[in-house]
């Protein structure tokens, strides 16, 4: 909450000196903050990073839980959780897009899903990098086209991923080249 606070997003944040590799800081990140034990999440893989809005790189984690999991939020860092079928991120209800421009000139689409909950009695919007990353996962999950434009090649999905990372990350390395 004092980072992005009102911002949907999955469990996660910064490495620290104890974490082994990307899945360690994962897991403590959901266990602080939606009480999810490490020992309940079979880990499936790593998923193409991304980076956010302050150039972090961002690794998503991705796993396996009971469906009778109940979340207890750290109220210092989550106000609630909720659940969206993952299959809501390539046949929306409720879905826009916009082009972006990164700080060093790199183009994108930003994804934006407004999830009616229905146990919450309330609307989410669901957007970011955080949509980016739910929209790459229904992909590869699904196998289908989406009911709206990505910035893949679905016929490459992997290898169009790797491409989009590196162009991204190559326009950000070429912008702090020039403001040395």
């Amino acid at each position: 909450l004092r980072r992005s606070p009102g911002e949907v997003c999955f469990p996660g944040g910064k490495s620290e000196a104890t974490d082994k590799d990307d899945i360690d800081t994962a897991l403590r990140e959901a266990k602080e903050e939606v009480g999810l034990q490490p020992e309940r999440v079979e880990v499936i893989c790593r998923l193409m990073p991304g980076i956010d809005n302050m150039n972090n790189l961002v690794t998503p984690v991705v796993g396996f839980i009971e469906d009778t999991f109940q979340a207890t939020p750290n109220p210092d860092e989550v106000s609630e959780v909720f659940v969206v079928p993952l299959e809501y991120f390539v046949k929306p209800l409720n879905y826009k897009t916009f082009s972006y421009k990164t700080s060093s000139g790199y183009l994108t689409r930003i994804h934006c899903f407004t999830y009616d909950d229905q146990e919450h009695r309330r609307s989410f919007k669901i957007w970011g990098l955080t949509a980016h990353f739910a929209v790459f996962l229904a992909l590869v999950v699904f196998g289908e086209r989406p009911t709206f434009e990505v910035d893949y090649d679905l016929d490459n999905l992997i290898s169009s991923s790797e491409n989009n990372f590196i162009n991204l990350y190559a326009s950000i390395h070429e912008r702090k080249k020039s403001n040395l």
